[in-house]
Order: C-alpha cells, then structure tokens, then sequence
C-alpha cells in the first residue's frame, strides 16, 4: 500500500469480534476506528471520513440496514461492505441494493476478509482519482455526469446519485451505444457473480430514468439495457 494510508470504520458489537478484525486490518496496515452501535456508527463515520466502512447487520440500537440507508441519503459516496451472519438471499440482496459495495458471510477466513477489503479499496475512488490527472466529466450521449461529486448534471441541475447508481449509469455510458447483460451488470456493477432471482438491476435502471427525465437508457430485449445514441 505504500505510504498511503487507508481508513476504516468497523460497526461490529460483539467485543472480541471486534478486536479481532481490528488486528487483522490493523495488522495489514490499515487504520481501524471500531464502533458497537448505530449512533457511535455514524459519529465515527462522520469524523473519520473512511474509505470503507466494514458494517454488521445487527446492532444493540438499531439495525445496520439502517446505518446503510442513513449513509447513502447523507454521504452517497460512501463504500460499505456489509459483514454479517444474516446470510439469506433476500438479506444480501437487499443490502446490495441498498447501496453496499459487498456483503461478506459469517464465520469468515481472515485472508477473504483481506482480499474483499483490498478489492473494494481499489476500486476507482475520490482518493484514487486525486492521484492522477482525470477528465471531472464523463459527457456521451446528451448525458454529462460529476465524477468527482458522483452527480448528474442535468439542464444546469445537480442532481445527486447513489453509489450504485452512479456505477450503474457510468459503465452504461462507458459501454454505450454497445448493450449490457444483466448477469454484466450484476457482476460490473454490484460485484456478484450469482443470479440473485430479483430485479435489483431493473429498479436502479427505474430510479436512473426518473432522474435523467429522458428515455437515453434503452431496453433491449433479452438482452438488457444501453444508452441511446
């Protein structure tokens, strides 16, 4: 990792869980700030401004969905890897949905946890994108989104986007005018590689059209989706 050094935030309240992940991270030169609780969650959050937040599902006042849905309202950028005992379909999906980057089972291996963390960390973000000279705007299509804010700039408008929706709206455009699988979105865009037996990609694709106010992503039939040309 170098010099640069990587912050997170695990939300975890079992005590020596906890601990646990704070030295395996610790241990392989992360700095790890640990909360126990909804409230201390979001505090830490707040004043440590993490590049990703470690997040269990069950906390003492509140659930971690919760958290998850604060952080995307407040702070849309933010990067959450949902680690959790909760394993159900339905539960990964709708985290996923929700707006986390990944959702890792327990009991875990060590060297998983490691290799999710260190994925998720590379991929492209704020602090990533300083350290080198990129366009701020991706412009195709009639279509202009902010990179840096992860915003749709629509008629002189800024219009915020999730997480999951701006990854989702930036390799359509990326791809464009080419068509996207949704077994290619699900593995592009929300980092899985099983069929989830929902509509999580339709209902992000729903929230992009409502926002763009336009018809510029296309349904091609049995196919999946792109952007007008």
């Amino acid at each position: 990792m170098g010099d640069v050094v990587h912050r997170l935030v695990v939300v975890e309240d079992e005590p020596v869980l906890a601990q646990l992940i704070g030295r395996i991270l610790g241990g392989a030169g992360y700095t790890v700030t640990v909360a126990g609780t909804v409230a201390g969650a979001l505090t830490a959050i707040r004043a440590v401004d993490p590049e990703l937040i470690i997040l269990d599902l069950v906390l003492p006042d509140g659930r971690g969905e919760d958290v998850l849905a604060s952080l995307m309202q407040s702070r849309p950028s933010s990067r959450v890897l949902v680690l959790s005992s909760m394993t159900q379909v339905e539960t990964r999906v709708g985290v996923l949905e929700g707006g986390a980057v990944d959702f890792l089972a327990k009991p875990f291996a060590n060297a998983e946890l490691l290799a999710r963390v260190r994925a998720r960390i590379r991929t492209p973000s704020s602090s990533q994108a300083s350290a080198v000279t990129v366009p701020r705007y991706l412009r195709k299509a009639g279509i202009e989104i902010d990179l840096q804010q992860r915003e749709l700039v629509l008629d002189g408008r800024r219009i915020p986007l999730t997480q999951r929706e701006f990854v989702l709206l930036a390799y359509l455009l990326q791809r464009a005018p080419e068509p996207c699988t949704r077994a290619e979105l699900l593995e592009r865009v929300w980092g899985t590689r099983f069929d989830t037996g929902t509509n999580v990609v339709d209902v992000c694709v729903r929230r992009l059209r409502w926002k763009l106010s336009n018809d510029k992503i296309e349904t091609v039939r049995n196919v999946g989706y792109r952007i007008a040309a």
